[in-house]
């Protein structure tokens, strides 16, 4: 296995190096992510648009918009709806899905004030080095009683979530030294009480938070082929190592997943996450 291209940023800036390393993860990962862990991003999707209230003619921005799963379930509902992505690859399948998607970033949207009757971010505000900013730049592009809803993973989390990174320690797995890491100044409690004050502190009122829990049904090969295929942080710990090691990490995670076993070939993967919401007054 070969380590994924990345780009090293400026010695010393925390920020930017956590911004290039995101670009890089998800860098030509697209097909990769769309077979195995964009199911289970999809989970939260009808909850975040009720939280936004999106509805018959709402104005929607979905931001970091992936594949397009949001926003084609935005459009599903009758809504008016805008998609960017950083990813070029993201955009253009999003686009295959009849997405007005465009390649922009969070801090630095292409659109004017009050744009939007609602703006979502369905696992986006965990992949930006900037999250106030983002936040900032999204209470900008709404208009004034507009609402905003956003998920995010948890601290607390299902047992799920820790098989990859558990069949990694397992077999000896070294993580590469480009993973990307938030400066600590930039983080904020990934809890609802964190969540809620997070969004509060951008602006919005009636700042709100709470877990969602659930269990994700996968195919035993359909997940490994996420973190085989390099996506995400995961996927940049096993892609990096010795071949000798992905074996080793392979066999400890069909070790593992029998505690997660549920039919042939089938597992059921507990996972946590977060739903925050808002409007601007």
């Amino acid at each position: 296995m070969t380590a994924p291209e990345h780009t090293t940023p400026p010695h010393g800036d925390a920020t930017e190096a956590f911004d290039a390393a995101e670009r890089a993860m998800w860098r030509g990962r697209t097909e990769a992510y769309a077979g195995s862990f964009a199911r289970l991003c999809a989970h939260p999707v009808p909850a975040l648009l009720d939280a936004a209230g999106v509805g018959e003619g709402t104005r929607v921005l979905d931001v970091g918009t992936g594949t397009g799963t949001a926003a084609v379930a935005a459009r599903a509902r009758g809504a008016q709806v805008s998609a960017v992505d950083a990813d070029a690859g993201m955009v253009a399948a999003a686009r295959a899905r009849g997405v007005d998607a465009r390649i922009a970033e969070l801090v630095e949207l292409p659109y004017p004030n009050g744009e939007f009757d609602a703006v979502v971010g369905n696992f986006v505000l965990n992949h930006v080095g900037r999250p106030r900013t983002a936040l900032a730049e999204l209470h900008r592009v709404l208009r004034p009683g507009g609402r905003i809803a956003v998920t995010t993973w948890s601290a607390r989390r299902g047992a799920g979530q820790d098989l990859l990174g558990r069949a990694c320690e397992a077999g000896g797995a070294v993580p590469p030294p480009y993973l990307p890491r938030l400066d600590p100044a930039q983080d904020w409690p990934r809890t609802p009480e964190g969540l809620a004050r997070l969004l509060g502190g951008a602006g919005f009122v009636a700042a709100e938070a709470d877990e969602l829990a659930w269990e994700h049904r996968a195919g035993v090969e359909e997940w490994w082929s996420g973190a085989a295929g390099g996506v995400a942080t995961i996927g940049l710990v096993v892609t990096s190592q010795d071949p000798g090691t992905v074996a080793r990490i392979r066999r400890e995670y069909d070790r593992l997943s029998a505690e997660h076993t549920v039919a042939e070939g089938q597992l059921a993967l507990p996972h946590i996450a977060l739903l925050g919401s808002g409007r601007r007054p």
